[in-house]
């Protein structure tokens, strides 16, 4: 199947994911056993609404919108949240999706799970310190590892310098 054909059915899935995010919602980041934890309302003020939607609700920014499309220079991506190093800036990647590509996490930085909302199967991907969702991973990326993680540029900060 044509890769063009792919992203224009991926943003166009996207649109109309964002119109019927009311109803469709997925299920917001897990609770589970992670280091970092805190009450919805401690996230909240720390993250704005923003942010807390993407990374405690499971929500989507859309697509374009983030800063972090453009961020070309060397250094490391890190949770929004509990600032854990997830992508060195070597792995990004432009996907022409409209949402920051990485082909790699760096090791011991993300977790995934099934999520089965907006009536498919894809696989998502959260933080592994405090359990925020960054977005999904899927088959279609470059070498070396033929992934694509697709995440919210709202769930990262960048940090200058160095990559991870």
């Amino acid at each position: 199947m044509n890769s063009s054909i792919d992203r224009r059915a991926l943003l166009g899935a996207a649109g109309l994911g964002v119109a019927g995010w009311a109803v469709l919602r997925p299920a917001p980041a897990m609770a589970g056993p992670f280091p970092v934890q805190k009450t919805p309302a401690q996230w909240r003020a720390q993250l704005g609404a923003a942010r807390f939607e993407i990374l405690r609700q499971a929500g989507t920014e859309s697509p374009g919108s983030s800063p972090l499309n453009n961020e070309h220079r060397r250094g490391t991506f890190v949770c929004a949240g509990c600032n854990q190093p997830l992508f060195s800036s070597a792995t990004k990647f432009d996907s022409g999706t409209g949402w920051p590509s990485f082909f790699r996490p760096l090791p011991n930085a993300v977790l995934t799970r099934t999520d089965r909302s907006l009536g498919m199967s894809r696989t998502e991907v959260l933080c592994r310190r405090c359990g925020g969702h960054l977005g999904h991973v899927f088959d279609d990326g470059p070498k070396p590892t033929g992934l694509r993680y697709c995440m919210n540029g709202l769930a990262m900060q960048f940090r200058a310098g160095a990559a991870a």
